[in-house]
């Protein structure tokens, strides 16, 4: 096995590119008028039950939708890190996803108030999601080493993946110093986030070491979303707004943008970096690099 190979090998879950159920071919014409065949990315809605209640139609690609299910509730609020789930009932002909949980829920209050995002495919978070941000203490004995980093953008960026099969899709992965563990995709950033949300959470797994990485922009509701989930330190291939900034200032996250190469902005927690990586000086971007970058543009 090459090299190449063995940094496949190190997810415990990544993108199946070949899954016909999150992509189809469809024809068309080019710029010359030739006809071509190009793949697309499939999109559907799931409705998400907790317990008897209706919370929300979601439009995701289709694939983890129990993952999907449990990190949306958590990091909504509505599930507990310490309820007991008793159930994750999926129907894929009806898609319907029904979480059912020991502790009776109701949050019909909660759900009145809404608050739409910046996120792609209109993400949507209620309005009483901050009540636990400024209580979150992140690890600050969490730290990123620059060849953690560069490592970790080669890695991900040449990963199979059905951004690269068929683009118009979000992708975040889940790393441990410079392992790529968990890489989930969907037609919303925040949907690929709460699939590895609900990846943490059904795994118990702990978030104080990690690394989060996105291909998204680092908004609001990115910084949010990973501070709710316990996670030091978020990178993005693309930028910042400044309200995303501010959040992550406000609650000690190490925030870096503009990843590509042996390049990277960090706007907030850079004690947290150690630059052990020598300077190379000029940047060799590789052809998917050079993806990213168009990727970013058309966000």
């Amino acid at each position: 096995m090459t090299e190449h190979d063995d940094s496949f090998s190190d997810y415990l879950v990544r993108p199946d590119a070949s899954d016909n159920r999150l992509s189809c071919e469809v024809q068309g014409i080019d710029h010359n008028g030739t006809a071509v065949t190009t793949r697309v990315v499939t999109e559907k809605p799931l409705t998400l039950y907790l317990n008897r209640q209706e919370i929300v139609t979601m439009m995701t690609i289709g694939d983890h939708p129990q993952l999907l299910a449990a990190g949306y509730l958590v990091n909504q609020n509505m599930l507990r890190r310490d309820d007991r789930i008793t159930a994750i009932d999926y129907d894929d002909d009806l898609g319907v996803v029904v979480v059912r949980t020991e502790r009776e829920t109701n949050y019909e209050t909660k759900l009145q108030k809404k608050v739409r995002t910046s996120g792609c495919a209109q993400g949507t978070v209620f309005g009483d999601v901050m009540e636990n941000f400024d209580d979150i203490t992140l690890s600050a004995d969490a730290r990123l080493k620059t060849s953690w980093l560069y490592a970790l953008t080669r890695k991900i960026n040449t990963t199979p993946s059905l951004y690269l099969e068929a683009g118009a899709i979000h992708g975040c992965v889940l790393c441990s110093k410079d392992r790529p563990l968990v890489y989930m995709e969907d037609v919303g950033r925040h949907n690929a986030v709460d699939k590895i949300a609900g990846w943490m959470l059904l795994n118990n797994v702990p978030p104080d070491d990690k690394i989060f990485y996105t291909t998204g922009r680092l908004t609001s509701e990115m910084v949010i979303k990973t501070v709710l989930m316990g996670i030091p330190i978020l990178v993005s291939r693309s930028g910042f707004t400044a309200w995303g900034v501010e959040l992550a200032k406000q609650s000690g996250l190490t925030l870096i943008g503009r990843a590509r190469g042996r390049r990277f902005i960090a706007l907030a927690g850079h004690d947290r970096i150690i630059f052990d990586a020598p300077d190379t000086g000029s940047v060799d971007e590789n052809n998917t690099d050079r993806k990213s970058a168009s990727h970013e543009a058309a966000e």
